[in-house]
């Protein structure tokens, strides 16, 4: 009788990124179901640090993506992220549940970090960073998390994809390819990504309120800590 053979294991993704992927994917699901909310943001669990400057890192620069522009600024809650990155897709629609509740006192601020890891994270970046070169910054956001399982952990360039979007929202295109070839853009989202590494940033989602880097164990407490410094 004819043997079955098994097929080899699949290698084992790296623990803290498959961790915090798995988190972010459960969390994604509860919200749907309309469950108990549960999340972890980081794997690890180090006490949260201020800000300490290094060289001239700047955890907020004056072109930086201001999401939020409440009245009168209790705080800010600084998110690096990858668009490539599930964690990063499965924490977006907590995050804008919370500008909608917190926006009109926190100025939420999002900046770029594409993860080495990523194939097209660099790429999606500079497709976000040329839309928001014509107004639509918000537009060009949504829609790279919108379509990230159609296109994410891909190893052929999704350029072409992205350029697609960019037609879809109605841009220039001309102008849209001339600031995705820029170095001025290019420049603009490494700027993001060295302030990142300065202040510690190693993975997405990271987030800073009010210059200390979180560490946070359910959505539950993260809503409590914007709570408190919107006071």
């Amino acid at each position: 009788m004819p043997q079955t053979k098994t097929a080899p294991a699949p290698a084992a993704a790296d623990p803290a990124k498959r961790a915090r992927t798995v988190i972010w994917i459960l969390l994604g699901a509860v919200l749907v179901a309309g469950a108990v909310w549960y999340a972890v943001f980081t794997l690890n669990k180090p006490a949260p640090v201020a800000v300490q400057p290094v060289a001239d890192a700047q955890l907020v620069r004056e072109d930086s993506h201001r999401i939020t522009a409440p009245g009168i600024e209790k705080a800010q809650l600084v998110e690096f992220l990858d668009f490539e990155c599930e964690a990063c897709k499965a924490a977006e629609p907590v995050v804008a549940e919370l500008k909608a509740e917190f926006g009109d006192r926190i100025t939420f601020v999002n900046r770029y970090f594409p993860l080495a890891a990523h194939r097209n994270s660099g790429q999606a970046a500079l497709a976000v960073e040329a839309a928001a070169q014509q107004g639509k910054y918000g537009q060009m956001y949504a829609k790279m998390f919108e379509t990230q399982p159609q296109w994410g952990e891909k190893q052929d360039s999704q350029a072409p994809l992205f350029r697609t979007f960019a037609e879809d929202l109605g841009l220039d295109l001309a102008a849209y390819d001339a600031a995705v070839a820029s170095e001025t853009t290019k420049d603009r989202i490494r700027q993001d990504i060295a302030d990142g590494k300065a202040l510690g940033v190693t993975g997405t989602p990271t987030f800073f309120l009010n210059g200390e880097k979180l560490t946070l164990n359910t959505v539950e407490e993260f809503r409590q800590k914007l709570a408190d410094a919107a006071k």
